[in-house]
């Protein structure tokens, strides 16, 4: 786990990404679900679904870490893509019920969690095997993220600065772990942090922006901090 990154941090990130989540789709009229987002192939349905099914998938984990039986996040990414799939052909009310529900059983069952069980592993839908401490910072990322993709006012600007500094350094930590992309420098202005992507390239590419634009930069929301020209990346989360 990032030694910036506390488990106190990430429980508290889940909870206001929650908060801030929730708050964003109350203002959205059930109409708005039916539109596509800045996500490609969704509606608001289906970002609304996959957020759901989320929570349904990080509760397998949270069994896991309280219990030591073993129960993966999905059986596939198969099951994973058809949840999303049929999720969204809810009604918009079936839909908000069951995000909130399963984002409140997954509170209610880490808050139970204690120091050996947070610690036991378990294995994200990508195969890596992490303590369940990392449990609540997957949570926030999608919550924190997806608030934006909702296109209901909420901003990277809006999110917490500590959380965002966090999810540049993990976003370029998986880029650079997968070093099918540019090699970038990334260095914020409003922030004492540089972050290295391992990628293509004889020199790496400097890019400079505030978090709240790397960020968006980083997960494919922008073209380039600012709207300055960058390096194209491809979606992540």
């Amino acid at each position: 786990m990032d030694d910036r990154r506390s488990l106190a941090d990430s429980l508290r990130w889940m909870a206001e990404g929650t908060g801030t989540f929730f708050d964003a789709l109350a203002r959205l009229p059930d109409d708005r679900l039916d539109r596509p987002t800045a996500l490609t192939g969704w509606t608001g349905r289906h970002l609304l679904a996959h957020v759901a099914a989320n929570a349904d998938a990080l509760l397998n984990l949270a069994h896991w870490a309280s219990t030591g039986e073993e129960r993966p996040m999905y059986t596939s990414f198969e099951q994973r893509d058809a949840d999303i799939r049929t999720g969204a052909v809810r009604s918009p009310a079936e839909l908000r019920s069951w995000a909130a529900t399963s984002a409140g059983l997954l509170e209610k069952r880490l808050s139970g969690l204690d120091e050996r069980q947070w610690a036991r592993p378990v294995r994200t839908a990508q195969g890596r095997t992490v303590p369940a401490t990392e449990i609540p910072w997957l949570r926030a990322r999608e919550v924190m993220v997806h608030a934006v993709d909702l296109g209901a006012g909420v901003g990277f600007a809006d999110l917490p600065p500590d959380f965002l500094a966090a999810l540049v350094g993990d976003i370029a930590a998986k880029r650079s772990g997968a070093a099918d992309g540019p090699a970038l420098l990334l260095k914020a202005t409003d922030h004492d942090g540089t972050w290295h992507v391992s990628g293509t390239g004889d020199d790496p590419v400097t890019v400079t922006g505030t978090l709240a634009e790397l960020a968006a930069y980083l997960s494919g929301r922008a073209t380039g901090p600012g709207g300055r020209p960058a390096p194209a990346l491809p979606r992540w989360l």
